[in-house]
């Protein structure tokens, strides 16, 4: 980053810090389902703008997610790890850049140590390529509303609903960094663990790209025992038709994505180390390659029926414009199939 630039993203930075009634402003506590998600995705997304890891935009979003957590009385922790990514120049030539990243941790304990972990990435796309810079991807005006503000949305608003209700098992609530440089703050979590509070772990739920797709899916990991899929992915799905809510589960019509799995977000880290998942996503599996990375049809809006890590489209007075009134539609819906869900698995009133 270039000095200059990076004094300006420091300035702005500070000046956010000191205004705090922007910052941290109130929620209503006695909202409809949806309402505190999208609220705080909006406020995420308008004062954190390019939350790529380890910047001033990125710490700054953690100590607020940090902040909300406690003002509802949880025990949240700010994780900070160093990791690196490789950025290629125009010239092929490589180089590592290194960063530090927060992840942020709120506990509601439960009467037995078994837990489920819910998930949801605060960072933003980094330029990695000088490829990326000049196609205007990541950087510091991405808003990041669908990747990932809504994500964050959902797992804050599911805190707030959930801090008062006494539960058998209990929750995590992990804010995670560096999934756009590969699932490094995922990678870091896990690392963290002790080999009992994986064998304590239950289930891992990720909330990742909730807005621009078609469609809503709930998808298992591959090692997720069949059992266990019932009551999440199953259970997720029946809750979604008893509310009239459209949902599905990636079809499998490409043979390296078995139908009812997902991908390529924080939920693979886990799963490839033996833990159930689920992972909550918007996009559409039976486009493109079938591998879920096609959110949409192709449009005058959405070009590559996508608006992965660009500025220009992953903002929220974009979508409202493109998609009037999706944010708050897809943000009801995920909550009103999430928060029944979350009761039933962590056993809610038997504490």
């Amino acid at each position: 980053m270039f000095p200059a630039l990076r004094r300006g993203v420091i300035d702005c930075a500070i000046g956010l810090a000191l205004s705090v009634g922007a910052l941290f402003p109130a929620f209503a506590q006695a909202s409809a389902p949806g309402e505190t998600a999208s609220a705080q995705a909006r406020h995420i997304a308008t004062y954190f703008p390019g939350r790529m890891t380890g910047t001033p935009a990125e710490m700054l979003s953690a100590d607020y997610i940090r902040q909300q957590f406690a003002q509802w009385g949880y025990q949240s922790d700010i994780r900070t790890f160093n990791t690196r990514y490789v950025f290629t120049r125009a010239n092929k030539l490589t180089n590592w850049q290194n960063v530090t990243g927060s992840s942020v941790i709120a506990a509601h304990e439960g009467k037995l140590p078994q837990q489920i972990i819910i998930m949801a990435h605060l960072d933003t796309y980094a330029p990695q390529s000088d490829a990326d810079i000049d196609t205007n991807l990541g950087g510091l005006t991405l808003q990041g509303i669908d990747d990932n503000a809504a994500g964050l949305g959902v797992m804050l608003e599911l805190a707030e609903k959930l801090k008062d209700t006494p539960t058998q098992y209990g929750i995590r609530f992990i804010a995670t960094s560096a999934e756009e440089e590969g699932k490094l703050g995922a990678e870091n979590i896990l690392k963290r663990m002790s080999d009992q509070e994986r064998k304590n772990t239950l289930l891992v739920i990720n909330l990742d790209n909730l807005i621009v797709g078609d469609k809503l899916y709930f998808n298992s990991g591959r090692s997720t025992p069949t059992a266990v899929r019932k009551l999440t992915r199953d259970r997720a799905l029946a809750i979604a038709r008893n509310n009239h809510i459209a949902a599905s589960t990636n079809p499998g019509l490409n043979a390296r994505y078995p139908k009812g799995t997902g991908c390529c977000n924080d939920a693979e880290v886990f799963d490839k180390a033996g833990i159930p998942v689920l992972s909550v996503e918007a996009t559409n599996w039976s486009l493109g390659h079938k591998d879920g990375y096609q959110q949409r049809a192709k449009s005058v809006q959405f070009p590559a029926g996508t608006s992965w890590h660009n500025a220009q489209l992953d903002n929220q007075q974009y979508i409202d414009r493109a998609l009037p009134g999706r944010i708050e539609k897809r943000s009801r819906d995920v909550m009103r199939i999430m928060l029944p869900l979350v009761k039933e698995l962590a056993k809610a009133g038997k504490a």
